[in-house]
């Protein structure tokens, strides 16, 4: 019997234009918690791919348990005991919660021994079981629609563990969770393999990797560049070989220059779906050459709070002033025209059309303008040139350069795109939500440089973030939200990271 439950030797996997996963060597041991590291585009999630049946290698062999096997198809990967949770969720969003998770395997009964039924009793009664076991509470009977994020990843979990999978991959498992939430995931980890499955964990947070996993194995450009142990190995030394050169931890941040109010939000109510408030009687300001950083935990209206200045939330009463005029009753494209550039918190529904090529995207705000159209008529060759501007300036890497198709690019590049085109824009307001989400470390360092350079430029920044680190570094400004209104708005030098945890749990009297 082989020591290792997974095996993976030689794999090499091309796509056009690009080598994802070249000679790739791993080697995995049943009941361990094994990191897989690297930027985004490292290959980390092709290869797991691979294991799971939704690519077969060009080149290479895997072993599972000993034996070899060419795993054609997800479902021939379930029948190893293979689960995955991918890093955008495979739910459908108006089946409920136990629906999802015994699809293609549903318990079936007869009426009266002939007419058969889908047995959803029990199949609800086993799934309140196992959530029960593994901490994972859900109602089996609510829609995925109706559930929050961190409950639909609770729901991939369950469908792997409803199957007996007992080799669990999880593909960037927190890329999408509040710093609460990923809390709560990391201890669900550990209770996995404290009942003997083994875990595949895809991500480049380092912190969690030290917290949970037992070894890791560090990817760049498609190569195995090191495999090391977790306890023996520094988050610096990780983060070094993960992106090829050492990361400063220092960032030169230079003194505020205010210049102009450029955004001027006076009493501001905003409604949610159900016609409460979400956001309440909210005032702030953002001046040229400021940073106003919005913290606060997950759900407290921060969000609609960018959405409604960006016109994807309508406003219920207040006033939304930008350079001096009232914008609140403008178009999406009017407050573009009028200098906003926002980069939203749900980069695949609101920042990009996935089916589109990467160029279409990065010229999707210029288009109609000079001179990549003249008379209705686009220019294809300024197209492209911009699109390859903005691939080099902003390492945005992908298969096939202008043509590759978005929905293709990992998480993180779609990102990466989202931020260069609304960076491009130059507009006097740009609105960054959670604009390091699901980005590695490398990612992370460039893009606080930017937003700080952008900032220097005279630029007004409104930064929403769920990452307090995050918030300490770049504000100038901090306003804390919770419950839809603001506790305080000071001086980010007059605040430590303690005061503002307390303002985001509803502390007043600090």
């Amino acid at each position: 019997m082989s020591e290792y439950i997974v095996e993976m030797r030689n794999i090499t996997k091309r796509f056009p234009g690009i080598v994802a996963n070249d000679d790739v060597t791993i080697q995995i041991k049943k009941g361990e918690v094994y990191a897989l590291l690297g930027e985004n585009g490292a290959g980390k999630s092709t290869l797991m791919s691979m294991l799971f049946g939704m690519y077969e290698p060009d080149v290479g062999e895997i072993y599972v348990r000993g034996n070899r096997e060419i795993i054609s198809s997800p479902s021939y990967a379930t029948s190893l005991y293979i689960g995955m949770v991918h890093q955008h969720f495979k739910l459908v969003s108006n089946y409920t919660i136990a629906e999802n998770i015994i699809m293609g395997i549903e318990p079936m009964k007869r009426f009266l021994g002939l007419l058969p039924y889908v047995d959803i009793k029990s199949a609800n009664e086993e799934i309140a079981r196992l959530s029960s076991e593994y901490g994972l509470e859900v109602d089996p009977t609510k829609r995925i629609c109706d559930v929050p994020v961190s409950v639909q990843q609770r729901v991939e979990i369950l469908k792997m563990l409803y199957r007996d999978a007992d080799i669990l991959i999880f593909d960037e498992p927190t890329a999408v969770l509040t710093p609460q939430e990923i809390e709560f995931l990391l201890k669900i980890i550990e209770g996995l393999k404290k009942a003997g499955k083994t875990v595949i964990l895809i991500t480049h947070k380092l912190e969690e990797i030290k917290k949970v996993a037992d070894r890791c194995a560090i990817l760049n450009r498609g190569k195995v560049i090191d495999v090391m142990d977790v306890r023996n190995t520094s988050t610096a030394e990780m983060a070094s070989k993960m992106v090829g050169r050492e990361i400063s931890s220092e960032r030169k941040k230079a003194g505020a220059r205010y210049g102009e109010e450029v955004l001027v939000v006076q009493h501001l109510t905003v409604k949610d779906d159900n016609g409460f408030d979400i956001v309440k009687n909210v005032s702030l300001c953002v001046r040229q050459g400021e940073i106003v950083a919005v913290a606060g935990v997950a759900g407290n209206g921060q969000v609609e709070l960018a959405d409604a200045i960006a016109g994807f939330k309508k406003v219920s009463s207040g006033k939304i002033v930008l350079n001096g005029k009232e914008i609140a009753n403008k178009t999406i494209r009017g407050r573009i025209q009028s200098g906003i550039s926002y980069i939203p918190e749900d980069r695949q529904s609101y920042g990009l059309v996935l089916d589109f090529s990467l160029a279409e995207n990065l010229v999707l705000k210029k288009y109609n303008q000079e001179p990549y159209a003249r008379k209705g008529i686009r220019n294809q060759q300024e197209v492209e040139l911009f699109s390859e501007r903005l691939q080099k300036n902003y390492d945005i890497r992908s298969a096939r350069g202008n043509q590759t198709i978005v929905r293709s690019m990992s998480g993180g590049n779609q990102q990466k795109a989202i931020i260069a085109r609304e960076v491009e824009q130059d507009s006097s307001l740009i609105i960054f939500v959670q604009p390091t989400r699901g980005l590695d470390v490398g990612a992370i360092h460039n893009i606080h440089n930017q937003i700080l350079a952008e900032r220097d430029k005279g630029k007004a920044i409104l930064l929403v973030s769920l990452e307090l680190d995050e918030v300490m570094a770049l504000a100038d400004t901090i306003a804390v939200m919770y419950n839809g209104q603001i506790l305080t708005c000071e001086d980010a030098t007059s605040l430590s990271i303690d005061e503002v945890g307390q303002y985001m749990m509803g502390v007043v009297n600090i």
